[in-house]
């Protein structure tokens, strides 16, 4: 075995976001292009003594162009000089599971090969992101330093040898590498059952309850096979869309109304299971739906977070709670009343790992369809469902009962996000601009029966490492605690993507259970004349309302 170097030119934009490097397939196709970011990695994370003794975890979600590239990632991790290397069986690996992976067996880092929930295929999105010894995504400093190399990059180096064989279980010298590669389950699946009362949801399925649980053609179609039905006693067939594929059978694995609406309509019917759920393509979010009720993510936030006591990883009660800023406050009201912390930072579970990593909170979740506790430190798809199992079975309530029961006791935080996709950069921009150049002559401002409390770009300051964190979303407060949200969404890979989150606050029960939409007409209405996107954009609708 010879170690090659490459010599290679930069590209422009390989800038990490919150979740890493998506771009488009065809571009990470190029020559050099993704060998480029994986030497900037390596570049930004190498330590001193460099990678001798370490240990790197490599796992994607399946989609197209994974195989290819973990092979590339597997040879220039042999050059750089990792001792050992563990991989997921197929390359298949669950964001959270790599997360849990690197946790437990000490190792280094990890390259996680996926772009999410975006839709896969030859024609569709790749990502790659590196995520640190604390199983959590790579800080700024990191993600910045990435940037920096990828700017300057001249040479990378890979070792000259065979592909290794992704689908036997077993181990593989490359020179004096232990490449491993581990059943992608196994590991997760024992972590799931120390934090969960298996027991009682197995006496809860056997019981006569049902579910169905769309894993879209992703990555979680194993896990979920493996759980629900074979430990847990699920009827054969809770589990739809099973199979992982490389373009997601066609669909988009994005947990939504809209992207699950096979899930929706059947939990919609007359013939609905008990439960449903969903997670996304690298198997870190999460849709829940009762029979005949949608649950939102922010809600679901503040059930779990009232309720984790049921379950026993959390039976002695939690330190605290993080959302980000753009979810709902729903959370905040539960965390009061347990007299812990509740903290709101930015949009990026990369913020949640200082808090957790402090021991300052123990759950934590976003609106965009992901929860997640002390456990890893990555939002977990099947963590989340498997906690509302574990409510549902020490209560036997329906869903249905579970919101209302809540939403008796804290109130109700009627919330939707409005999603403008695919806005040309030249656009989207503008439109942004419009909003920030009104915050400071907001206050006071009335909109119908609105008035303005406050108005401003958020900024986080961390309260573990003192860092500070500027424009991370437009917000627009109102004296009745409703709020507007504007943000440019970092995950997409075509244009931008605006995001308005419109949020408004019920304490009447006569008032809760109503449509979302119709409650929040008024409200939309003020987020559209602030932000004039129609006029801006010539966008009258978003793509997707969730």
């Amino acid at each position: 075995m010879n170690i090659i170097t490459h010599s290679t030119t930069p590209f422009e934009g390989q800038k990490p976001g919150t979740s890493g490097l998506r771009k488009k397939v065809t571009v990470f196709q190029q020559p050099h292009y993704l060998a480029n970011f994986v030497a900037s990695i390596f570049a930004a994370v190498k330590p001193e003594d460099g990678f001798a003794g370490k240990t790197l975890v490599i796992g994607g979600d399946g989609r197209f162009y994974n195989d290819t590239a973990i092979q590339l990632v597997i040879k220039m991790a042999v050059a750089q000089g990792f001792s050992r290397i563990l991989i997921g069986q197929n390359g298949i690996l669950s964001t959270p599971a790599v997360s849990h992976i690197i946790r437990k067996y000490g190792a280094f880092g990890g390259v996680i090969l996926s772009a999410s929930h975006n839709a896969g295929g030859p024609d569709g999105d790749f990502g790659i992101k590196f995520n640190m010894a604390n199983g959590g995504p790579a800080p700024e400093k990191i993600t910045d330093a990435i940037y920096a190399y990828s700017q300057t990059v001249s040479s990378y180096t890979a070792a000259d040898c065979a592909d290794v064989d992704l689908s036997q279980i077993g181990t593989t010298m490359i020179g004096k590498v232990s490449v491993e590669i581990i059943n992608s389950v196994t590991d997760y699946v024992e972590l799931m059952q120390e934090l969960f009362d298996f027991d009682a949801i197995r006496a809860l399925f056997a019981s006569g309850f049902t579910m169905k649980f769309d894993a879209m053609h992703a990555v979680t179609g194993p896990y979920a096979h493996a759980i629900f039905e074979d430990i847990l006693g699920a009827a054969k067939g809770s589990v739809i869309n099973g199979t992982p594929s490389t373009d997601f059978g066609g669909h988009h694995p994005d947990p939504n109304l809209v992207h699950a609406k096979e899930l929706y309509d059947l939990m919609m019917s007359a013939n609905a299971p008990d439960f449903g759920a969903a997670s996304d393509g690298d198997g870190d979010r999460n849709l829940i739906i009762g029979r005949g009720i949608a649950v939102t993510p922010s809600d679901a936030l503040a059930v779990l977070t009232a309720n984790a006591q049921l379950a026993p990883a959390y039976a002695g009660g939690i330190s605290g709670v993080a959302r980000s800023m753009p979810t709902s406050a729903a959370v905040d009201r539960v965390a009061q009343k347990l007299g812990v912390e509740c903290f709101e930072t930015p949009t990026g579970w990369k913020f949640f790992g200082n808090l957790l990593d402090a021991g300052r909170i123990t759950l934590c979740g976003e609106e965009s369809a992901g929860a997640g506790s002390n456990h890893v430190r990555e939002k977990d798809g099947l963590w989340a469902v498997l906690l509302w199992l574990n409510i549902l079975a020490k209560t036997r309530v329906s869903v249905k009962e579970l919101l209302e029961q809540h939403w008796a006791q804290f109130g109700q935080n009627y919330y939707t996000r409005h999603d403008f996709e695919e806005i040309e950069t030249d656009k989207a921009n503008p439109v942004m601009a419009h909003i920030k150049a009104q915050l400071p002559t907001l206050a006071s401002k009335q909109f119908g029966a609105l008035t303005v409390q406050s108005a401003d770009d958020f900024s986080y300051h961390d309260p573990i490492d003192g860092s500070v964190s500027h424009n991370q979303g437009l917000r627009v407060l109102f004296t009745d605690g409703s709020r507007i949200v504007y943000r440019l969404s970092g995950t997409g890979t075509v244009g931008a993507t605006i995001r308005m989150y419109i949020e408004q606050y019920e304490a009447d029960p006569a008032k809760h259970g109503q449509d979302t939409q119709t409650t929040l007409a008024g409200l939309i209405q003020t987020a559209y004349q602030i932000s004039d996107i129609a006029a801006l954009t010539g966008r009258t609708a978003p793509n997707v309302i969730t």
